[in-house]
């Protein structure tokens, strides 16, 4: 016998989409519809200012995956808020990034989260790592019709694969196209900045210490270069969020480590090294 009279099977996504499409992000009132009955210049009306995350990264080291990204939402020209995160634990061994429209962000992130649990209670497994990396992509997918609103949002998956014994990073387009990174990546405003930071930095077997030297320097260079990615702020001590996946799970860099790192950072910029 099936748990669900209709057989939805494991996905709780699938399930949403089938019971209830108003609690599917896309399907919510984020959309801006304009009533048939308007004239033609009634349409399109445009959406009134959206608060956006901004940059995000991930790079491989040694033992697994640094995944990071800074604090800053914007809403055009104007700072929506300093304290936003925009990194998310999601399983013992998983970890998200998101870049793009906070709340549909959000919502990503948390139905992810339970997806990923309601599938492991019915069938008392875990997904593979390169399963939950599609059961993501099906998500993003599922979010196309708020990209023609411009309500974009665009994650990195970071999972530690127990069976490779290694971390993995994957990639992701609007249409949900699913793409794995060898080395590292970064997405957002200010993702060129921080990738071509990584691009000249970056090596293989980094450790630990020097993988989130290295991540924390591109954010760094990508607050100096794109006005929407937020930098340390040393007045009000907000730093950007930093987790580590690896075979002994997920773990978070707390704010004094990441402190001490950036005040190495700046010293070495004064004296010009």
């Amino acid at each position: 016998m099936p748990l669900f009279p209709d057989d939805y099977g494991s996905s709780f996504f699938d399930y949403l989409v089938q019971q209830r499409p108003d609690l599917v992000p896309a399907s919510r009132g984020w959309m801006h519809t304009p009533s048939p009955s308007l004239p033609d210049e009634g349409r399109g009306t445009p959406l009134p200012p959206i608060s956006h995350g901004t940059t995000v990264l991930a790079l491989k080291y040694q033992g697994g995956v640094v995944i990071a990204g800074d604090r800053r939402a914007t809403e055009g020209y104007q700072i929506a808020g300093r304290h936003m995160e925009k990194v998310f634990k999601i399983d013992e061994h998983s970890a998200m990034a998101i870049a793009g429209a906070a709340g549909p962000c959000l919502e990503m992130a948390k139905l992810f989260q339970t997806e990923l649990e309601h599938y492991e209670k019915l069938e008392g497994v875990q997904l593979s790592c390169e399963g939950k990396a599609n059961k993501l992509g099906q998500m993003v997918k599922a979010n196309l019709p708020m990209v023609f609103q411009g309500l974009v949002a665009v994650p990195i998956y970071v999972g530690y694969d127990r069976k490779r014994a290694e971390g993995r990073i994957f990639k992701y387009d609007i249409t949900g196209g699913r793409y794995e990174e060898s080395d590292y990546h970064s997405i957002g405003s200010g993702g060129k900045d921080a990738r071509n930071t990584m691009r000249e930095h970056f090596h293989k077997n980094l450790s630990e210490e020097d993988a989130l030297r290295l991540a924390l320097l591109a954010l760094y260079n990508a607050a100096e270069e794109d006005v929407g990615t937020g930098g340390p702020d040393l007045v009000r001590g907000i730093y950007p969020t930093v987790k580590l996946v690896s075979a002994a799970g997920i773990s978070d860099v707390d704010s004094q480590r990441v402190s001490g790192v950036y005040a190495a950072l700046i010293e070495e910029r004064k004296k010009g090294v």
